[in-house]
């Protein structure tokens, strides 16, 4: 394995910011410190933010939903990802109906087989203790290395658990080492309002938004967090959109209950008015939650700001506009839900909100990549610039300009949530365990260099492993 010398960037952390000289060896950080001098690839970082590589706690690749499947593999999708900065990242496994989770686990890792550009773990979503997966098997998964259980609040008929099935899984957790996650929106009354809309005729994108108000996803979140408190679980809530949602986890967060929430990029920039743009235009900004109200956006950012909110990923769940979308042209329940951004997220955070003056780079550090290590079992192997970490490396020049443009992305997606947003900054060199991924706007390492990460239980540290010559 090769060494590499990253000469006189400025290191960013969650707590740090120096600028040094960081050797790279056996795929860790071996030194850092002021004008070395050792025989190793020099890569010069002069002028450049060295940051921690990203990590996305919250991806769809390769996934089935609505009668077709998400566009971006797991090799599209990952090259994406490490274009973007993004060196790491925790996929859904969905459970099928009546399969255990066992054989859900071994269906998605041989979707990633010899296709990995970059390093993943496995949350588990679960959608049946009935037929499928045993509670007995759900406590085993964390001895695996899959430390997080999905549960889905949300589409009924189709992804939803019921409140025993999600209060038994947070017991399991409690037990098992495992962080809870909940998609917390109320199912059953968006069923509800879904058929009245339906039978009113009402079949436009915007729809989805009308059926969806901010109370449901404020009314499953409190739900959630008083169920996780009587279980004893931790408790981590998923694509958080609006100020209903916001302030159960705030509430919770002042008491020093086991809470944590993240948003994503897209509720930052894409309002409910996005859902109204003519000729089904609108159907491009159909996710989950869906967007909200413009006034949303300042309450996320200083819920982000504050650590009301922990981390910040994309919920990235590509589908095709012309092809997929469009599945749901005459009714906007059969659009599939979901979007893309797992290549925008740093160039975004670093615009809006670094240059901004909304964060500090070290914020945006701990919001994309030091949190999600911590709350997921990563951390310190990953999500800081440290001796002994895995040197996940992003060489990010703050002068660069980008555009950002469905014309130069990484993913199969056929539109872009953020068409023509001009940037300032970009990643320019990225390294995955001292292997570099992307370098001169070219991806030259070969799919298959991304591994899959065992993660720590929950609250426990993971360690980089052994050294390999």
């Amino acid at each position: 394995m090769s060494t590499v010398l990253i000469k006189g960037g400025r290191v960013i952390t969650a707590a740090d910011d120096y600028v040094a000289d960081v050797f790279v060896e056996n795929g860790r950080i071996s030194l850092i410190g002021g004008s070395l001098d050792v025989d190793a690839r020099v890569i010069d970082a002069s002028g450049k933010y060295l940051l921690p590589g990203g990590i996305d706690p919250h991806t769809h690749l390769d996934m089935p939903f609505g009668g077709t499947v998400t566009v971006d593999d797991v090799e599209s999708g990952q090259t994406a990802a490490a274009f973007g900065g993004t060196t790491c990242h925790v996929d859904f496994v969905i459970q099928p109906q009546g399969e255990t989770f066992a054989s859900a686990l071994d269906q998605w890792k041989s979707k990633a087989e010899g296709k990995q550009v970059i390093d993943m773990g496995y949350h588990m979503a679960i959608t049946d203790l009935h037929e499928g997966g045993t509670l007995e098997e759900l406590a085993s998964l964390p001895d695996q290395g899959v430390t997080s259980y999905k549960l889905f609040m949300a589409y009924k008929g189709a992804l939803m658990v019921d409140d025993e099935t999600l209060f038994r899984s947070m017991q399991v957790a409690a037990e098992s080492g495992a962080l809870v996650m909940v998609h917390a929106e109320n199912g059953d009354a968006i069923d509800v309002l879904v058929k009245e809309a339906l039978a009113a005729g009402h079949t436009e994108p915007h729809y989805h938004a009308l059926t969806r108000p901010p109370e449901t996803e404020g009314e499953a979140t409190n739900r959630a967090i008083q169920l996780a408190r009587v279980a004893g679980a931790p408790l981590y809530v998923v694509h958080v959109s609006c100020a209903e949602a916001v302030e159960p986890i705030a509430i919770a967060r002042e008491k020093g209950w086991n809470v944590h929430g993240e948003t994503c990029t897209q509720y930052f920039f894409v309002d409910y008015t996005f859902l109204e743009r003519p000729n089904f235009e609108g159907a491009k900004y159909v996710y989950t939650p869906p967007p909200r109200d413009k006034a949303n956006q300042d309450v996320l950012w200083n819920a982000v700001r504050t650590d009301v909110l922990s981390a910040i990923s994309t919920d990235h769940c590509a589908f095709l506009w012309d092809g997929q979308k469009s599945l749901g042209k005459d009714d906007f329940s059969k659009i599939p839900n979901g979007g893309p951004g797992l290549e925008n997220r740093l160039h975004m955070i670093h615009e809006f909100g670094v240059r901004a003056g909304r964060i500090s780079l070290n914020r945006m550090v701990e919001l994309l990549s030091t949190n999600p290590a911590k709350l997921f079992g990563l951390y310190p192997r990953k999500g800081t610039i440290a001796v002994g970490s895995d040197a996940d490396i992003v060489v990010f020049d703050p002068e660069r300009k980008h555009t950002i443009s469905a014309a130069t992305h990484h993913s199969k997606i056929d539109y872009n949530l953020y068409e023509g947003t001009e940037v300032t900054g970009s990643p320019e060199v990225v390294l995955l365990r001292g292997n570099v991924l992307v370098e001169n706007d070219e991806l030259v390492a070969s799919p298959g260099v991304g591994q899959f990460v065992a993660r720590a239980k929950f609250g426990q540290e993971l360690r980089a492993k052994a050294a390999v010559a």
